[in-house]
Parts: C-alpha cells; structure tokens; sequence
C-alpha cells in the first residue's frame, strides 16, 4: 500500500516538474507588467516622434525666416535705385 501511494506521488510530481512554466497562463500581475512595459514602450516611441517632427518644423521655420530676410534685402536694394 505505501509503495503504490509512494509511486502514484512519485508519478504526480514528475509530470507537473515537466510541465514548462510557459505552457501555464500568467498571472494578473505578470499581465499587468507586461502591458505596462509594452505601454511605456509605445509612449517612448511616440515622444520621439514627437521630437524628431518637431526638429524639423523648426528647421523649416528657421528655412523660411532666413528665405524673408533674404527677399526683403533684395527688395530693400531695388527701392533705393
């Protein structure tokens, strides 16, 4: 009677040792981390983004300020002659 109550426990533990630990669902708080990290992953993208269009507005801007100095230079040259 013990060994067969020994083997069958012997048994139930090799099987659930064997199981991988990902074939088991995560937990809430494993969930959570995780779409936590894939959130700030996302927002991190989006700031540079954010960053990279925002140099280049204001390198157009500086593009255009510097075009209307130009142009009111050459129209200031033509009103003296």
């Amino acid at each position: 009677m013990k060994r067969t109550v020994f083997f069958l426990l012997l048994v139930g533990l090799s099987v659930t040792w064997s199981i991988p630990v990902s074939a088991q669902s995560p937990g809430v708080a494993e969930h959570l981390r995780k779409s936590q990290q894939a959130s700030r992953a996302s927002a991190k993208k989006q700031n540079r983004m954010f960053k990279k269009a925002s140099k280049k507005q204001r390198k157009a801007l500086k593009k255009y300020a510097k075009a209307q100095r130009k142009a009111a230079k050459k129209a200031n040259r033509r009103a003296r002659y």
